[in-house]
C-alpha cells in the first residue's frame, strides 16, 4: 500500500470515526467520546491541522493526556500483532512455518 492510499484510508476512516462519534453524543447506543477519540487520533496521523489539535489538547488537559497516550500505545500494539502484549512476554504465538 502506498503512502498516499495509507493516508486516504486514514483521512476516510477518521472522519467516519468523527461522525460516528457525533451522532453518538445523542444516541444512547453509541460510545459518543469513544468514537471522536478515535476519530481524532487517526486524523492527527494524516492531517497536520488535527495533529496541532491533539498536542493543544494534550497542553490543556495534561490528566487525560497521559490517559490518551497509554490508550495510543495500546492501539498501536494491537495494530502491530501484540494483543496479549504483557501476557505472552509480546511474543506471538508460534505457527506452522515457523516449524
Amino acid at each position: 500500500m502506498t503512502l498516499a492510499a495509507k493516508r486516504r484510508l486514514l483521512m476516510i476512516a477518521g472522519w467516519v470515526f468523527l461522525v460516528l462519534g457525533v451522532l453518538g453524543l445523542f444516541l444512547p447506543v453509541l460510545q459518543g467520546i469513544l468514537f471522536l477519540l478515535v476519530g481524532l487520533i487517526l486524523l492527527a496521523r494524516a492531517q497536520p491541522r488535527f495533529r496541532l489539535l491533539k498536542q493543544r489538547l494534550r497542553r490543556r488537559y495534561p490528566r487525560y493526556a497521559r490517559i490518551f497516550e497509554h490508550a495510543e500505545a495500546r492501539a498501536g500494539a494491537i495494530a502491530r500483532g501484540e494483543i496479549f502484549g504483557n501476557a505472552s512476554g509480546g511474543k506471538r504465538p508460534p505457527t506452522r512455518s515457523d516449524s
